[in-house]
């Protein structure tokens, strides 16, 4: 288990909504940005998971699962269509490319909001506010420098019950697994100390079968470093969990806790093959597609947003038949419509002219019918961007990547624990284009 939204969940809006205040007043303090900076308001549906940043342009984008662009906003403001077609022709963006920022966790919600606002007051002035890149990336080492100088985790710290939520049903969850058999580790980049805190706060009060969470986990690696823990050769050390101290490690792996170390050692240490440890995490990048690529491990990813997604979908269900008969009625009008524009081109016969006017006001009408419909449907999700896992008809990039490199997901891993441990998933049969008749 990873811990930071994963085994330990967060009130996801309380704490970025902290971390966009901090990150406020480094900019002021520390780099100089004007204090008009300190009064920009935190709007939490500003941004979802999953978009990226434009360092160069300034733009926020949401691609599909082609890295084709979907939709753009420049500041807080849409780009249409049209001057998006300009800015961008058919680009398909490589987030290989460093001019692109990924917004791929819940830490980065106030990042992407907070650039997209300072981006907009910019506009507005734009000699006081330095270049979009330098723009996105002082944003980005602000947040870096808080979660590295503790000034964001002081505060958690100190108010564990506004920040953290405990759940009991997830640690009953847990001990239920260590009764089938299972050995659970936990693998966080937190440092120990932080660890220690919130695993005494969100754990240890509801154990019955366990003294401690030291006792429900096989092993616990703090400042793993993920992604590096997963391809890297670093060193482990052993922490002492009464007084925090380390030292060298270079024995086998027992049970206990640690600091730092690699999966190689790992893996090799507790004599497993890779597809005999599922990880669970929270991050695309850091916790499943550089551990799917680099060790084999199983993996499942948690996506807490998907609580709301699957609400709305509930809802939208209604709308998208009515879409869903809309397009029917219209396939065969665009077919009608095909043949007899054919047919006038290549001349090969006469045709009716009346009725390819007919079939096209028929065939407008029911676009606007079902473009009212959409836009019915997308008011259902978040107002900028719509859906988290769809990019119009298409999967979103985000959920090309979570559908490529997870086995499972799920909005919280409780959703795991309350299946037997000896549930076995199978992939379902997905038709190719060719097999759909």
């Amino acid at each position: 288990l990873d811990m930071d939204h994963t085994l330990i969940r967060y009130y996801t809006e309380e704490f970025e909504k902290l971390s966009h205040s901090i990150m406020k007043e480094k900019l002021v303090k520390n780099r100089n940005y004007p204090e008009a900076v300190k009064s920009i308001p935190f709007v939490y549906d500003l941004a979802i998971r999953g978009l990226v940043v434009d360092r160069k342009k300034g733009n926020l984008l949401k691609l599909n699962r082609h890295s084709s662009i979907r939709a753009s906003h420049h500041g807080l403001t849409p780009v249409d269509y049209k001057t998006q077609q300009k800015m961008y022709k058919s680009t398909y963006i490589d987030l290989g490319d460093s001019n692109y920022m990924a917004i791929d966790t819940s830490f980065s919600i106030s990042l992407a909001t907070l650039i997209a606002q300072i981006i907009e007051l910019k506009k507005a002035d734009p000699t006081s506010y330095p270049d979009f890149s330098v723009i996105a990336d002082d944003v980005l080492n602000a947040l870096d420098e808080a979660h590295r100088d503790g000034s964001l985790k002081d505060i958690v710290r100190e108010n564990l019950d506004r920040f953290v939520i405990q759940d009991p049903e997830m640690v009953a969850g847990l001990e239920k697994y260590r009764k089938h058999g299972k050995k659970i580790f936990v693998l966080t980049n937190s440092d120990y100390t932080y660890t220690k805190i919130l695993l005494d706060y969100a754990i240890n009060p509801y154990l019955k079968d366990h003294k401690s969470w030291m006792d429900l986990f096989e092993v616990v690696i703090t400042f793993a470093q993920k992604p590096r823990f997963f391809y890297d050769n670093l060193k482990f050390l052993k922490v002492d969990p009464a007084t925090g101290t380390m030292v060298n490690h270079t024995d086998k792996l027992t049970p206990g806790v640690y600091q730092g170390g690699c999966a190689e050692v790992f893996t090799r240490d507790l004599g497993l093959e890779g597809d005999e440890i599922l990880y669970i995490g929270d991050h695309i990048y850091g916790d499943i597609l550089r551990l799917k690529k680099d060790c084999g491990w199983r993996t499942a990813m948690v996506i807490e947003e998907l609580d709301n997604e699957v609400e709305s979908n509930k809802k939208a269900e209604p709308t998208n038949h009515e879409i869903e008969a809309l397009m029917k009625k219209k396939e065969p009008l665009e077919d009608e419509l095909t043949s007899l524009m054919t047919l006038r081109n290549e001349k090969k016969a006469p045709v009716d002219e009346n009725r390819i006017d007919v079939l096209q006001k028929q065939i407008s009408e029911t676009d606007g019918q079902i473009s009212n419909l959409i836009r019915k449907q997308q008011s259902l999700y978040n107002s900028n961007w719509g859906q988290l896992m769809r990019a119009g008809n298409e999967e979103s990039y985000f959920a090309y990547q979570v559908d490529r490199y997870a086995c499972v997901y799920m909005t919280k891993i409780g959703d795991l624990l309350e299946l037997s441990p000896r549930t076995y998933f199978r992939s379902p049969r997905r038709p190719l284009s060719h097999e759909i008749y």
